[in-house]
C-alpha cells in the first residue's frame, strides 16, 4: 500500500516537474516568505520552552501587530503604483490625540449640557458607560474619518495633480504632523477616554459570537476564490485546474479556523481590532483584485507611460491611492488611542517604517507594480514574530532594531534576485 502511494507521488512529481518548477519560480517570493515565518516560529518556540506558542502569547502577538498589518494593507497600494508614504505613523500619532482631545477637552462638556439625562451610567455592548459616552465615541469616530480623507486628498492632490514627488510631499507630512501632535497635546499625554473607544482597541468577541464570524470569513475566501477564478477565465486568462484554487483557499481557511480556534477562544476570542483588520483585509483584497481600479493600480505600476496612453487617468488614480491610505489611517488612530487608553506624543512613532518593511517581506516590490495586500498582512506578522519572540527572551531594543534591519535587508535581496530569476 505504502510503496503504491510513493510510486503515485513519484510519477505524479515527474509528470509535473516542469510545472512544479515554473511554480516556484513565479511563487518565489510567497515561498521563501512562509517558510521564513515558519523556521521563526519554529525557533521562538524552541527558545522559548514553547512559552511561544501558547493562545496567550500568541494573541498578544496578532494585537500587536493589527495597527502595521491595517497600515501595510493601504500602502500596498501606494508602493504598487510606485510611490511611497512616509507620513503614516505621524499622521495616526496626529489622529489619536485629536480623538483623545476631543475624547476629554470637547464632547463631555457639550453632550453633558445638550442631554443631560443621558449621563446616567449604563451598560452598553458589555461596557460600562453612558448614552453620552456612546455618543461621544461615535462622534471622536467622525472626527477621525473627516481628518483622515482630508490628509488624504491635501497629499493625494499634491502628488497626483501637483506633481510633487511622494517622497517629499510625505516626508513634509511625517515633519509636519509630527508637530501637530505637540500643538494639539501641549506636549502632555490626553486621558483617560470613555470606556466605549477603550473596547475598540482592547475589548474582545464574545467566542460563539467568533466562530460564526470564522465560518462566514471561510465562506467569503471561497465565494472571492471562485469569483476571481471566473473573472480571470473571462477576460482571457490562462485556464488552470479548479483543485488549486481550492487547495489554496483551503489553506487559508485552515489558518482562520487554526487562529480562532486555538489562538482566540483558547484565550478570550476575537480581538475587536482583529476583526477590523479582517474586514479591511477583504475589502482591499477585492478592490486590488476584481475591480478595473485594483488593475488600473498594478498597470499603473507596471509601466507608467503605458497606462497613461492607454486612456486610463493615471492621476485619478494615484489620487484615489492616497485618499485610501488617509482613511485607513484615521481608522489606526481610533484604534490607537482605544489600546492605549489616551493620546500620547509618542503615538505612531516609527509605523512608517515597520509599515513599509511588511510591505517589502510580505513580498511588495519597491519597484512597483507587484505585491499582494494578503502578503503584508504576513509580512507584518513576521514583524511582529520576531519583536514578540525577541520580547520573551529578553532582548534588548537595540538588539530587536539590528534584527529588524538585518531581515529588511535580506527581504529587499531577495526582491532583487526573485526580478533576476523571473528575466533569466
Amino acid at each position: 500500500m505504502t510503496a503504491n502511494i510513493t510510486e503515485l507521488i513519484q510519477n505524479f512529481v515527474q509528470e509535473n516537474k516542469g510545472k512544479i518548477a515554473d511554480s516556484i519560480r513565479a511563487n518565489f517570493r510567497t515561498y521563501t516568505m512562509i517558510i521564513a515565518l515558519v523556521l521563526i516560529w519554529i525557533l521562538f518556540g524552541i527558545l522559548t520552552d514553547g512559552v511561544f506558542f501558547t493562545p496567550r502569547n500568541l494573541s498578544n502577538l496578532v494585537r500587536q501587530m493589527i495597527l502595521i498589518a491595517i497600515l501595510a494593507i493601504g500602502m500596498v497600494p501606494v508602493i504598487v503604483t510606485g510611490n511611497i508614504d512616509l507620513s503614516v505613523g505621524s499622521v495616526v500619532g496626529f489622529i489619536s490625540v485629536i480623538v483623545a482631545y476631543c475624547q476629554f477637552f470637547i464632547f463631555p462638556d457639550i453632550l453633558a449640557g445638550a442631554f443631560p439625562a443621558w449621563q446616567a451610567q449604563t451598560t452598553f455592548m458589555g461596557v460600562e458607560t453612558s448614552m453620552n459616552g456612546v455618543l461621544s465615541t461615535f462622534l471622536s469616530i467622525i472626527v477621525a474619518l473627516i481628518v483622515g480623507l482630508v490628509v488624504g486628498l491635501w497629499q493625494g492632490s499634491l502628488i497626483a495633480y501637483l506633481r510633487i514627488p511622494a517622497f517629499i510631499v510625505t516626508l513634509g507630512g511625517y515633519l509636519g504632523f509630527k508637530g501637530g501632535i505637540l500643538l494639539v497635546s501641549g506636549g502632555r499625554t490626553i486621558g483617560p477616554v470613555e470606556n466605549t473607544l477603550k473596547s475598540l482597541g482592547q475589548g474582545y468577541v464574545p467566542k460563539t459570537l467568533g466562530l460564526i464570524l470564522a465560518i462566514l470569513v471561510v465562506a467569503c475566501i471561497f465565494a472571492i476564490t471562485l469569483y476571481s477564478r471566473k473573472q480571470k477565465f473571462k477576460y482571457g486568462f490562462e485556464k488552470y485546474p479548479l483543485s488549486k484554487d481550492i487547495f489554496k483557499a483551503g489553506v487559508i481557511s485552515s489558518v482562520v479556523l487554526f487562529y480562532v480556534l486555538y489562538v482566540a477562544n483558547g484565550y478570550e476570542g476575537i480581538q475587536i481590532p482583529v476583526l477590523l483588520m479582517v474586514i479591511i483585509l477583504l475589502i482591499f483584497h477585492y478592490i486590488t483584485n476584481n475591480t478595473k481600479f485594483g488593475r488600473y493600480i498594478y498597470a499603473l505600476g507596471g509601466n507608467q507611460e503605458a497606462t497613461r496612453l492607454s486612456g486610463i487617468n493615471t492621476q485619478k488614480v494615484v489620487f484615489k491611492v492616497f485618499v485610501l491610505m488617509g482613511i485607513l489611517c484615521a481608522l489606526c488612530g481610533v484604534v490607537l488611542t482605544g489600546y492605549v487608553g489616551m493620546g500620547t506624543t509618542t503615538g505612531g512613532a516609527y509605523y512608517e517604517l515597520f509599515t513599509i518593511a511588511a510591505c517589502v517581506i510580505g513580498g511588495t516590490s519597491l519597484m512597483g507594480g507587484e505585491g499582494a495586500v494578503a502578503g503584508a498582512v504576513v509580512g507584518a506578522l513576521v514583524i511582529g514574530s520576531l519583536n514578540n519572540g525577541m520580547d520573551i527572551l529578553g532582548w534588548t531594543t537595540s538588539k530587536q532594531w539590528v534584527v529588524q534591519g538585518l531581515v529588511l535587508i535580506l527581504a529587499v535581496f531577495v526582491d532583487v534576485q526573485s526580478k533576476r530569476k523571473g528575466k533569466s
